[in-house]
């Protein structure tokens, strides 16, 4: 679904007419949310906007490279100011003015020069708001901001909120949407609203185009990905044509890794199971891989473009990572034959896009546990997902496209970790989670055992 006219004259309308911009991004950022946060940055400020950028938690230092890195805030300045007013009459004067805090009561002393002051005179109000319009970029949902939302509920609910994203899971929240599920980035939904306007089009410098690019090429994985149409390639040729710094770009996503990176993304490799029945492969890493390797959750999510999403003859790849408060996140891929939007979504009421996607689970007593129910339901959704194809007519079937097959990496001996070949041998989950029921029962086990009955 392309964006309407209307759709861009009124985001641009709203832009227009408010002054105070707050712009937010999703917890756990990525490239293209920060980026595209940014991008919004640079632009309304270049037309006169006081503009505020917030990011849920603090971006990776990956991205320190991105122009305005430096502006991006961790908290919202949502102070309410609440104005008690006294009228004086004419001729009286101020002299002193003292307040006490006690039993959570506040006292204001107003001591008049001459004349009297009466309760009359006093009226009561609450100061204007600090945002006028908050821009939402790439967040398929309010609740994925995080705390950004919770601490702020009444700030998303009394101030215009635009929403701009490219996932056909968004659930059109705002009232204001510029939702483009045929881009591929949400920095390619800000290119052509950005370039709709043609005084804004001016305002393209090249730090904004080398952000726009940003967000591009990664959510395409270098245009790797399924997502990337003509259009795509079109508006990276156009942004380089702009003064975008694509080696600028290259080098610091693709080409400078930690340690500590290098380190967690051998510990998720030699934890590579695969299920042969189900086409289906995951790794998880706890928050006790991390601690161990001095790493943080943001720094395992590459793994499952560059390396677990390689591995040939798999229809779903997962990777699950325990975050740091105890909640699993999980990333999704799939080829053709599966939507994983609609896996994520039906499931765990996640979402994302039809071979892209992620949701996440509370936090469990026993992570490698919850990770296999969670493998378990995702084998249970492929399996629905085929049955549903077989049964439909053959006019109306779409042909998967065969999984492609990768080699494997070629590296030198990793003398920390068995090797990722041995690890990634032929599993059946559901007998591996029989095995672990029946050896630690949850409360509501046999309810949930009877309920799904015996595979």
């Amino acid at each position: 679904m392309s964006l309407s006219p209307q759709e861009l004259s009124a985001a641009t309308r709203a832009i227009e007419e408010h002054q105070r911009i707050l712009v937010v991004c999703h917890a756990n950022v990525d490239p293209d949310a920060l980026s595209g946060a940014l991008s919004c940055y640079q632009l309304f400020r270049a037309i006169g906007k006081d503009v505020t950028v917030v990011c849920p938690d603090s971006p990776p230092e990956s991205l320190q490279f991105l122009p305005g890195f430096e502006r991006v805030s961790g908290e919202i300045a949502d102070s309410q100011n609440f104005i008690i007013t006294v009228n004086l009459d004419e001729g009286v004067e101020v002299d002193k003015l003292r307040y006490t805090v006690e039993d959570h009561r506040v006292n204001i002393i107003v001591v008049p020069k001459n004349g009297r002051i009466r309760p009359q005179q006093i009226s009561l109000g609450e100061g204007e708001q600090r945002y006028d319009l908050v821009v939402v970029v790439d967040s398929a949902d309010l609740s994925l901001l995080g705390s950004l939302y919770l601490q702020h509920v009444d700030l998303f609910a009394e101030v215009p909120v635009l929403n701009i994203d490219h996932h056909i899971s968004n659930t059109r929240y705002g009232q204001l949407q510029l939702i483009d599920t045929t881009s591929a980035s949400v920095t390619e939904v800000l290119y052509h609203w950005f370039t709709h306007v043609p005084h804004w089009r001016e305002k393209i410098t090249g730090d904004l185009a080398t952000l726009l690019l940003t967000g591009l090429i990664t959510d395409t994985r270098s245009f790797q990905n399924p997502n990337t149409t003509p259009r795509s390639l079109e508006v990276a040729a156009e942004l380089l044509d702009l003064g975008a710094r694509q080696q600028e770009i290259i080098q610091h996503i693709y080409k400078t890794k930690p340690l500590t990176t290098l380190k967690i993304w051998g510990r998720a490799l030699n934890r590579i199971q695969i299920d042969d029945r189900a086409k289906v492969a995951w790794s998880a890493v706890s928050r006790e891989d991390l601690a161990e390797m001095g790493a943080q959750s943001r720094e395992v999510s590459g793994i499952l473009d560059e390396l677990i999403s390689t591995i040939p003859d798999a229809d779903v790849h997962v990777i699950f990572v325990e975050m740091e408060d105890g909640e699993i996140k999980a990333s999704m891929r799939s080829s053709p034959a599966i939507d994983a939007n609609v896996l994520a979504a039906q499931l765990f009421r996640g979402g994302g896009h039809p071979r892209a996607s992620g949701f996440r689970l509370p936090q469990a007593a026993n992570f490698q546990l919850a990770v296999l129910e969670a493998v378990a339901k995702i084998r249970e959704g492929m399996d629905r997902q085929r049955a549903e194809v077989e049964h439909l007519p053959a006019s109306e079937r779409v042909q998967p496209v065969p999984s492609a097959h990768a080699s494997p990496p070629v590296s030198g001996k990793d003398e920390t970790a068995e090797s990722p070949q041995k690890a990634a041998s032929s599993f059946d989950i559901v007998e591996e989670l029989s095995g672990r029921k029946k050896t630690k029962k949850r409360p509501g086990a046999k309810a949930e055992e009877k309920k799904n009955g015996a595979e």
